[in-house]
């Protein structure tokens, strides 16, 4: 394992590794969390606070303004065989790193801590004051997530006027994210020996209304904010029965539904219920959507400023990301990081090295005003 005291910071991939080879998967964040504590608290220009295996470095240069750049520590877990320790495989431009959280989302933690590092020391002032947060739990429900805890013991170390989420997107930017909902959807039957199966009502065949319509539903593309999201409604996991000799007498389809941004919670709980009349439906986890908010003053500051060297154009954020429990504090925040988001939880996580230094280089030039 790296010592958390010698982290190294002066090199992006060298950093990156070092991040990634540390186990962290939700629950487990605590090793990482001490060797990013002990790295920022070695920065004589931030101040750090703790909150359980969340990390908060700010600095206080009196500017009259805040940014927040945030990401989480936590991975899915690891493959069998495991997919670390990292590999670096290829040669210049082509070389990538491999291994559990090289692209969610660590890649994008190295980049905000090798700022962190470097911006506000002299010669390196920043024209707003700065925030780094990094937490833990956001790959698992949303009850146990880091950033609603850290929300709720210190809103204060949250508080600022812009947020970049370092999510996976490619280096390209990303804004707003689906809303995210999970319900149980439950049919219930007559338990009965299998061998008089006439006695009973079989709950599991019951179901297959729910599946039907399930698979032939035809998801939506909504444009919000001149972006298009696509929605997704699928079952993502089944159960029923309790032996190979018994006619079950309950099953329960759970449903997954990724919302546009146009969808409140509310309204995306209605539909689910509306699809699902005349069964028993229970939430089980749900999560708001977030609006791109790219015409916010800030945001357009940060397009003009990064696209200048990145090219392309913002693009919605498909999937749910932190930028939505910043938009419910009141911030502004979009998705800007190295890695692409379709290798994230794959087997396969790999990240192009040549991406953190452009997603590196780009937000420093922001956050110095070049």
């Amino acid at each position: 394992m790296t010592d958390p005291a010698t982290l190294p910071s002066s090199d992006l991939v060298d950093l990156l590794a070092a991040i990634c080879d540390i186990e962290s998967v939700s629950g487990d964040e605590a090793a990482l969390a001490d060797a990013v504590e002990a790295l920022l608290s070695d920065q004589p220009h931030l101040e750090v606070h703790r909150d359980g295996d969340a990390v908060v470095a700010r600095t206080t240069l009196g500017r009259d303004r805040r940014v927040v750049l945030a990401g989480h520590l936590d991975t899915v877990p690891l493959t069998d065989p495991p997919n670390l320790p990292t590999r670096l495989a290829g040669e210049g431009d082509d070389r990538e790193l491999w291994g559990r959280g090289t692209v969610d989302m660590k890649a994008g933690v190295a980049v905000m801590l090798a700022l962190a590092v470097e911006l506000g020391r002299p010669g390196a002032e920043p024209v707003a004051d700065l925030t780094y947060v990094f937490y833990d739990h956001e790959e698992v429900e949303e009850s146990k997530s880091g950033l609603k805890r850290l929300a709720r013991n210190r809103p204060d170390l949250l508080a600022g006027d812009f947020a970049v989420l370092g999510e996976p997107t490619s280096a390209d930017i990303e804004g707003g994210c689906q809303g995210t909902i999970r319900v149980d959807v439950t049919t219930r039957g007559v338990a009965a020996h299998s061998a008089r199966s006439w006695r009973g009502e079989n709950a599991i065949h019951a179901a297959a209304p729910i599946l039907a319509l399930l698979s032939g539903y035809e998801a939506v593309q909504v444009e919000v904010d001149g972006l298009l999201y696509r929605e997704g409604l699928n079952a993502v996991g089944i159960r029923g029965g309790i032996a190979g000799n018994v006619v079950p007498d309950a099953c329960t389809v759970t449903v997954n539904y990724r919302f546009a941004p146009s969808r409140t919670l509310a309204e995306a709980e209605q539909h689910l219920r509306e699809l699902f009349d005349g069964y028993e439906v229970v939430v089980t986890d749900a999560s708001p959507a977030a609006r791109p908010g790219l015409d916010d003053p800030l945001a357009a500051e940060f397009v003009a400023a990064v696209l200048d060297r990145t090219g392309g154009a913002p693009k919605p954020k498909y999937g749910w990301t932190d930028v939505a429990r910043f938009a419910e504090l009141g911030i502004p925040a979009v998705n800007f990081g190295p890695g692409d988001a379709l290798l994230a939880h794959a087997d396969d996580e790999r990240v192009r090295v040549a991406e953190l230094a452009v997603c590196r280089d780009a937000l420093r030039a922001w956050l110095v005003g070049a």
